[in-house]
């Protein structure tokens, strides 16, 4: 402990983190530098320096995330489609390789040997912040509090702030029952009632949605411009990547889009319960494919396909910063030079529905699609042989007696 003279935090300012900064300065004897990230969770994040220098902190970091998070996280992964264990937008997963990259940055800066996050023993977040750290920078040293101390319930971490004089805020009115995380893709909800997965979510607990019930009774229209594999204009209207996603929530969580309940597989090796809310996603996915299915050869299409699931499960279990995520990368990106052009796409009551699509990099040939007179575009005849070719494999095995 004695050779950690400073450990960068990332600090949110909350109960968790701040009692983190006392055990940190009282455990390791160390300078403790913190860093909190506005990366569109919604919450004011400026009180977290006042918190900060309440417990001695000098070096305070604050930044404004958002535009870099959806430009070169949650844009780069849109591309891909990626979507884990079928339902699964990776909302939370994505977010972490940006934290545990500005982590590293800032321990360079100040000269920190060490980082320090809140993530607990038994979930995926101190895998992906971790990975990503030592990807980053080998040599660093990791402290992970909740795998080393003894203050493993509410109680006991109130009673460490009594004796520490660690000043806590008490929100007024009903608390919610759920462990919440937001930013600017997605919120979550773990804990509570949702720990029994045959209990319902309540209603009430759905933050940037209005149920489907409840949407509006006239559907909402929309037009979406994608460039390169991304989104960079709505209804004409240019956007930057992180307000197309704010908008996106707005009109799609009026529309009671988004909400997700799932049971999941996690890295280490439980399945856990949550509940998403991913509005901007939805629609993001939805409407990338369709621009994708204009203009993608098949070949490429249907390989990016078999690729996905192991790109996304890469996501979900931290490996961002890995070698092979990063090859996929460059393979899915090549891929997008044609992914070009709008999409039409229609908001209600819930559902995401394509209505149309179109761009000048389009494959789709009307004149041989059509099941009208084709002007002998496409000989019918060519494909008997292309059948029988391909049956031939069959033939011979049924020939020979083998079995189905």
């Amino acid at each position: 402990m004695s050779s950690i003279n400073k450990v960068v935090l990332a600090y949110s300012g909350g109960l968790d983190t701040s009692v983190i900064v006392k055990w940190l300065q009282e455990e390791y004897q160390c300078e403790v530098v913190t860093f909190t990230a506005d990366i569109g969770q919604g919450e004011e994040v400026e009180p977290a320096r006042a918190k900060a220098e309440a417990l001695g902190v000098k070096e305070i970091y604050i930044d404004d995330l958002r535009e870099e998070y959806a430009r070169d996280f949650v844009f780069p992964m849109f591309r891909a489609n990626a979507i884990y264990e079928g339902e699964y937008l990776l909302g939370t997963s994505i977010a972490r390789p940006l934290i545990a990259k500005r982590l590293i940055e800032i321990a360079n800066e100040t000269g920190a040997e060490a980082i320090s996050h809140g993530a607990t023993g038994k979930g995926n977040d101190q895998v992906r912040f971790e990975l990503g750290a030592y990807a980053l920078k080998p040599g660093i040293t990791v402290i992970a509090p909740w795998r080393e101390w003894d203050l493993n319930s509410r109680d006991k971490l109130m009673e460490y702030c009594e004796t520490h004089n660690i000043p806590v805020e008490m929100k007024r009115g009903k608390k919610s029952p759920f462990s919440m995380d937001a930013n600017l893709l997605h919120i979550s909800y773990e804990g509570g009632n949702l720990e029994d997965p045959w209990s319902e979510a309540e209603d009430d607990m759905w933050r940037w949605t209005v149920s489907p019930e409840q949407a509006p009774d006239a559907p909402t229209y929309m037009t979406i411009t994608y460039k390169k594999g991304d989104i960079v204009a709505i209804d004409d209207i240019t956007m930057s990547p992180a307000t197309v996603i704010e908008h996106l929530n707005a009109v799609a969580g009026a529309n009671g889009i988004g909400r997700l309940d799932i049971v999941e597989n996690r890295y280490v090796g439980m399945k856990s319960r949550g509940c998403y809310e991913t509005p901007a996603g939805t629609v993001m996915m939805k409407a990338h494919r369709a621009i994708e299915s204009l203009t993608l050869d098949r070949e490429v299409a249907h390989l990016k396909d078999e690729l996905m699931p192991r790109y996304a499960k890469l996501i979900y279990n931290g490996y961002w910063w890995a070698p092979e995520r990063v090859m996929l990368q460059t393979a899915i990106d090549q891929s997008q030079d044609v992914v070009n052009g709008e999409v039409r796409i229609k908001l209600y009551k819930g559902n995401v529905s394509v209505v149309g699509r179109q761009s000048n990099d389009s494959l789709f040939d009307a004149n041989i699609a059509t099941f009208d007179d084709d002007g002998g575009a496409y000989n019918q005849s060519d494909a008997e042989g292309f059948i029988k070719l391909n049956a031939l494999r069959l033939r011979i095995a049924a020939n020979a007696g083998r079995k189905i």
